[in-house]
C-alpha cells in the first residue's frame, strides 16, 4: 500500500472519528448535523465545477441521498440518547456485514472462508461493545443496527453511482440534496430557527469539513491503492473514536467493549481484504 493512500485512510479514520465525537457533544445534536452539513456543501461546492456528472447518474444521486439523509437523522438521534462508544462501533461495524448479507441474499454473491470469518469477528466485536444487559439499551441498539442498515444501502447505491461521475462532485451532489431537506426538517421540529442560528459556530464548519472532507479523502485514497487495504486501515475509526469517547467524554468504556471495538474493526478489516482478493 503507498504511503500516501496509507497517510490518506488514516486521515480520513480520524476525521470520522473526530466529527462524530463533536456531534456527540453538541447541545442539539439534530441542530449541530443540519448546520453543519449545509456548512460543509458550501465550502466543498466547487467540486461540482471540477467535475462532471453523467446524467445516468442522477438516480443513484437521488436514492443515496433518501439513504443519507436517513443515516443523518438517526444519527444525530442516537446520539442525542445513546453513548459514542455503543452506537459508533456497531453502526460502522454492523455496515459491511450487511452488504455482504444483501449480497449473499439479494444477489446470490457466494461468501468465502475470509468473510465468514470477519462477519464472526465482527459479530463477537458488536456483542462484546452491546454486553449483555437486557435492561436499557436494546432501543439503542436498534437504532444502531438502522444506521448500519443506510450505511450499507448507500454504500451499494454509491458503488455504481460514483462510477458515472466524478467521485467528488457525486459526493457534493448527494449532500447537497439532502441538505436543505434536513434542515427544514429540523427547523420545523424546534419550531423556530434559532437552535439552528446558535450551531453557526466554528465547531459546525469542522463537522462539515469532517463529514464530507473525510470521505473525499476516502476517494483519493482509492486512486491511488486497491480498496481493501483502504477500507480496512479508515475503519481504525472504530477503535478511535471508541477511544475518545472514554478520554473526551468519560463514557464508561470499560476493557470488554474497548475489546469488542477491536474485534469489530479487526472483523472488517477481514472482510475488507476477503471481498478484494
Amino acid at each position: 500500500m503507498p504511503a500516501a493512500a496509507l497517510v490518506l485512510a488514516l486521515m480520513s479514520a480520524v476525521s470520522s472519528a473526530v466529527w462524530n465525537l463533536l456531534v456527540k457533544q453538541s447541545p442539539d445534536t439534530e441542530a449541530a448535523t443540519a448546520v453543519a452539513i449545509v456548512i460543509g456543501v458550501i465550502l466543498f461546492s466547487p467540486s461540482l465545477a471540477l467535475g462532471g456528472i453523467r446524467a445516468a447518474a442522477w438516480p443513484f444521486i437521488g436514492a443515496s441521498a433518501a439513504l443519507e439523509l436517513s443515516y443523518f437523522a438517526l444519527l444525530a438521534t442516537a446520539y442525542r440518547r445513546a453513548e459514542l462508544s455503543l452506537v459508533f462501533p456497531l453502526a460502522r461495524g454492523l455496515a459491511p456485514v450487511l452488504v455482504l448479507l444483501i449480497g449473499l441474499a439479494a444477489l446470490h454473491v457466494p461468501a468465502s472462508t475470509g468473510e465468514l470469518a470477519g462477519v464472526l469477528l465482527v459479530a463477537a466485536g458488536a456483542a462484546a461493545v452491546r454486553g449483555i444487559r437486557l435492561a436499557g439499551g436494546l432501543a439503542d441498539t436498534g437504532v444502531a443496527l438502522l444506521i448500519a442498515a443506510c450505511i450499507a444501502g448507500y454504500t451499494l447505491v454509491d458503488k455504481h453511482g460514483v462510477s458515472l461521475a466524478s467521485p467528488a462532485a457525486y459526493l457534493e451532489a448527494v449532500m447537497a440534496l439532502l441538505a436543505l431537506p434536513y434542515l427544514a426538517f429540523v427547523a420545523r421540529a424546534r419550531g423556530s430557527l434559532r437552535p439552528l442560528r446558535r450551531e453557526l459556530r466554528p465547531r459546525s464548519a469542522i463537522i462539515g469539513i469532517g463529514i464530507i472532507g473525510g470521505y473525499d479523502l476516502v476517494l483519493y485514497g482509492l486512486r491511488l491503492a486497491a480498496a481493501a487495504p483502504v477500507a480496512a486501515v479508515r475503519e481504525s475509526s472504530v477503535v478511535i473514536g471508541t477511544a475518545l469517547a472514554a478520554v473526551v467524554l468519560r463514557e464508561r468504556v470499560g476493557p470488554a467493549r474497548f475489546c469488542g471495538a477491536c474485534l469489530v474493526a479487526a472483523g472488517v478489516t477481514v472482510l475488507a481484504f476477503a471481498a478484494g482478493s
